[in-house]
């Protein structure tokens, strides 16, 4: 059986943060405090499509933004891929 497996588009789902941050108001220092992190690294990472915001921080990011985390990922079909049997 053949599924269309999807991958995450870091560089889109880094200027969707960005565009969702400044649409909440928010400056990276604002999202530093938030998370609690001694330096806004991990938060430019994310921006810049480095890194990926684990998975509890996505859920928060969504709380934040007042989105779904649907809304922060930015999806890319990566084709048909055979299953693994």
């Amino acid at each position: 059986m053949m599924h269309n497996i999807p991958i995450i588009n870091l560089a889109a789902t880094g200027q969707n943060i960005i565009a969702l941050r400044k649409s909440a108001g928010l400056t990276v220092r604002d999202l530093q405090d938030i998370f609690g992190f001694a330096t806004p690294q991990a938060i430019y990472k994310w921006q810049h499509g480095a890194a990926m915001p684990t998975i509890d921080n996505l859920v928060v990011l969504s709380a934040v933004f007042g989105v779904p985390v649907d809304d922060i990922l930015v999806l890319e079909d990566a084709g048909m891929q055979a299953e693994s049997a």
